[in-house]
């Protein structure tokens, strides 16, 4: 079952360090950027992923193709993909050693989580971080 309650996604924000957020945007007007600096000015190392913008740098982060790329730990990977193509990000995520996924808000993918907790990850769904941060109360901390 992907976490619901406060305290187990308050503790899940707290164990994660670095991010990779998968379908990262260079647009202002999208969500994934906006996202993107939010978990920065929390304190958190993301990594941006989006294979149209490969090699482009985002809130100062250079961009993947893919999570195989990053060649560095991954705590969590945020999916900012249809619920459709969150099951081959999950798969991204599995193969790339990633401890948690999180679906965010509109991505219902139950197949993908079912097979990202049966590879022992921790999942949330249909939820976003940046939200969650200030109302769980989590203090920010100091950039990664």
């Amino acid at each position: 079952m992907p976490l619901t309650t406060d305290a187990d996604i308050a503790q899940l924000l707290s164990e994660t360090r670095t991010i990779a957020l998968i379908g990262a945007s260079d647009r202002p007007d999208q969500p994934s950027y906006n996202v993107m600096r939010v978990l920065q000015d929390w304190g958190y190392r993301v990594l941006p992923v989006n294979p149209q913008i490969t090699g482009e740098h985002v809130h100062g982060e250079y961009v993947w193709r893919e999570l195989a790329q990053i060649g560095e730990p991954i705590d969590m990977v945020d999916i900012f993909r249809r619920p459709i193509a969150a099951g081959e990000a999950v798969d991204e995520a599995i193969a790339a050693g990633a401890k948690s996924v999180w679906l965010q808000i509109g991505v219902i993918n139950h197949e993908a989580a079912a097979r990202a907790e049966a590879a022992g990850l921790k999942v949330v769904m249909d939820r976003c971080p940046a939200i969650d941060l200030p109302r769980l109360g989590i203090s920010r901390r100091a950039a990664q």
